[in-house]
Formats: structure tokens, sequence, C-alpha cells
């Protein structure tokens, strides 16, 4: 038996506040809630939220997830969440692995959205680039 990953957990102050926000405002699909928070995105793999009742909760409310989630044409998802009154702590920026932002929960916790998408230089480049010979070793 393998053990598989099945949900990370974020903990928040007020799960009510925090299902309408991971809801509404991201846009994940609730899909299961109950005593013990809520669970979002279909698939083997959550995100949930859980009510931080205990001290060693309470101390993860407000920081960086470390969670990133893939969100093809990020910059436009980026535009309607803008509308939706979402607050980044970090711009759509382009980087050399793609475009990343930054949002915040309403208790501050922080995640990552990502966009596989190169700076047209380097995909450029990428793509012109010829193999290595084999007789090199090297493919």
């Amino acid at each position: 038996m393998t053990p598989s990953l099945h949900s990370i957990a974020i903990f928040v102050h007020d799960v009510a506040r925090a299902v309408e926000f991971y809801r509404d405002k991201l846009g994940l699909p609730l899909t299961r809630q109950g005593s013990f928070g809520a669970e979002f995105l279909e698939g083997e793999t959550h995100v949930s939220v859980h009510p931080a009742v205990h001290k060693e909760a309470k101390s993860l409310v407000g920081r960086h997830t470390g969670i990133t989630l893939f969100v093809p044409d990020l910059l436009h998802y980026c535009g309607v969440l803008h509308d939706r009154g979402v607050r980044f702590t970090t711009e759509p920026t382009q980087q050399a692995w793609g475009i990343m932002a930054m949002v915040a929960d309403p208790d501050g916790n922080v995640l990552a959205l990502w966009e596989d998408k190169m700076p047209d230089a380097l995909e450029h480049a990428h793509a012109h680039q010829e193999p290595m010979d084999q007789a090199d070793g090297m493919v």
C-alpha cells in the first residue's frame, strides 16, 4: 500500500468567510463541507480550510501557505480576481520559469498562482535550440 495525497490544509479563523473567498472569489469548486471545515477542487487532491481552534493551528493562520495553484490564462484570471476584490500581495510577474502572482485570503494566508508561460525571448530560444550531437553522449 502506498499513501496518496488527499488534501493540503489551510487554517483560518472564520470558515464561512473562507468558503466565500475560495469558492466565490477564487472560483474553486467546493466539494465537501462540514464541522471539519471545507474542501475544494475536484480530483484526488484537495485544498482544505480548517478552523484554527488549537494553539498550534492558530500560529499557522496568516502566513504563506506554500501552495501553488496552476492557472491557464493567468493574466485574465488575475483581472477577474481584481474585479472581485481579491487582495494581491504580488501582482502577476513574468519570471524565467513562468508567470507568478500571489493572493491573500481574508485571514492573510498567501497562495501562489502560476502559469508556465515562458517569456517570449526564452520561448523563442528553446524552440530554435538544436539537439546536441548523440556522438558526444548527450541528447
